[in-house]
């Protein structure tokens, strides 16, 4: 399996005070904004980016990091097989990635994706 990135994944009370500082402190730019959750890439390194989410106090599972596969079908099964916490089983989301969220020893939540289906 290949590891296309890792991006860690911000909770904010304000994502645009968030967005704000990454942008004018090191000249991110907005690559993906859905109100809730927005993506950030650096303009010389593309693959170098930050999730900004809002924070949900309800009950909705957030996570810490996400990381991208090129086959997010093989790394479910692999946690399954390992009998990890899954914690958001797999699907297809509308916005076109297909992910699951797994805890990490440390407690920490990791979305595992895939964009789309090659």
């Amino acid at each position: 399996m290949k590891i296309r990135r890792v991006v860690p994944d911000n909770t904010s009370t304000h994502p645009e005070k968030t967005r704000d500082f990454y942008v004018g402190l090191l000249g991110f730019q907005v690559v993906m904004d859905m109100g809730w959750v927005m993506t950030l890439a650096s303009k010389s390194n593309p693959t170098a980016q930050i999730t900004i989410q809002k924070r949900d106090d309800g009950n909705a599972v957030q996570p810490d990091m996400s990381i991208e596969v090129d086959d997010v079908d093989a790394a479910y099964r692999t946690a399954l097989k390992n009998k990890l916490r899954i914690v958001y089983p797999i699907r297809d989301e509308e916005w076109g990635v297909r992910r699951f969220f797994v805890e990490d020893p440390d407690g920490k939540i990791v979305n595992v994706l895939s964009h789309g289906r090659e």
